[in-house]
């Protein structure tokens, strides 16, 4: 992976650069799924974080859990959750623009006040396309896409999985930058589209 292709990944669809990673340790949450479903996309943030090098915890001082994941079958179901309303603004408008545009997935973050990732919400509505996606496949997927703050165009062209054999797995490259993303001397949030060569520096040594 070239700096360009790194910077690519954190330039927004408006041209901007913003690189940011969580600030805390990560206390997930999911709903809409069976026993079995849950401690699969558990699993699948206990090894994303664990390749990260930061942390998971029980419990949240500010927020109970900061990472909110939804399984539904259709984007009105939402407006039904207590207080969703209240975590997330505008949510009415935001659930008839997603349904008018058959999205069947998207991510809200929050942040500290120093631009770090506070909290992020996953919605996954299951529709016939990911309902074909297998759960181990669709957790990780999802846990990547939240374990930093992407573009919004970063995987559009490109998955951040790739099969091996019959396994879906974590593209070496992408793990190497999420790798390199926590590195404790690096900053947790970078507006400068040069903070891609300091991760490529530090993705160096591991291909």
């Amino acid at each position: 992976m070239t700096p360009e292709e790194i910077q690519a990944l954190f330039t927004r669809s408006d041209g901007a650069f913003l690189f940011a990673r969580w600030g805390r340790p990560i206390v997930p949450i999911v709903f809409g799924v069976e026993d079995k479903t849950l401690a699969t996309v558990k699993g699948a943030f206990e090894a994303v974080v664990a390749l990260a090098g930061h942390k998971m915890a029980e419990t949240d001082p500010e927020l109970g859990a900061n990472c909110m994941v939804f399984f539904f079958r259709d984007w009105a179901e939402l407006l039904e959750v207590p207080d969703l309303d209240r975590l997330i603004p505008d949510l009415a408008p935001l659930v008839e623009r997603l349904d008018a545009g058959g999205a069947n997935q998207y991510r809200a973050f929050r942040f500290d006040p120093d631009g770090a990732i506070r909290a992020a919400f996953v919605f996954v509505r299951m529709d016939s396309e990911l309902s074909k996606v297998s759960a181990e496949t669709l957790a990780l997927s999802q846990v990547v896409q939240t374990i930093l703050l992407w573009s919004d165009t970063a995987f559009r062209e490109r998955s951040p999985l790739a099969v091996a054999g019959d396994t879906t797995i974590l593209r070496p490259d992408i793990a190497a930058l999420i790798r390199a993303a926590y590195d404790p001397v690096l900053p947790a949030v970078a507006r400068d589209p040069s903070h891609a060569l300091r991760l490529f520096a530090r993705m160096e040594p591991t291909q």
